[in-house]
């Protein structure tokens, strides 16, 4: 389970990961990316604010992310990792081979330095 927001100011989306991840997260997901990414072009930011990373349900809900991450990567410019997870780093740098984001592990508990990278549209 996840709970979401989306910035329109600044074009960030926020993602916490509550529990296990569900194949209707990337659905909901979705549903709140798609039709501002369809009015707006892109989104600045996806920024990920998890201490650690919870896993998935089950397979399904695995497939379901990877396909939200390739269905959406070509239209977020930024990726921030919020977590004290070691999967953080691990995904800080092979992710940086499969999406076109620029990706940035921050500690646990460093969102608003998250939020200003994220805004900045350097």
């Amino acid at each position: 389970m996840i709970e979401y927001s989306l910035d329109t100011k600044n074009s960030i989306l926020f993602v916490t990961p509550i529990s296990l991840l569900e194949e209707s997260d990337f659905l909901e997901l979705a549903k709140i990316a798609d039709p501002y990414i369809e009015e707006t072009g892109n989104l600045n930011a996806l920024i990920i604010d998890t201490p650690k990373f919870p896993g998935w349900e089950n397979f399904a809900a695995a497939i379901a992310h990877f396909k939200f991450i390739r269905d959406h990567q070509k239209h977020i410019k930024k990726v921030a990792l919020v977590t004290d997870s070691t999967m953080g780093n691990l995904a800080e740098h092979l992710a940086a081979h499969f999406v076109s984001a620029k990706i940035r592990h921050f500690p646990a508990g460093q969102i608003e330095a998250a939020t200003h990278w994220g805004a900045d549209n350097q």
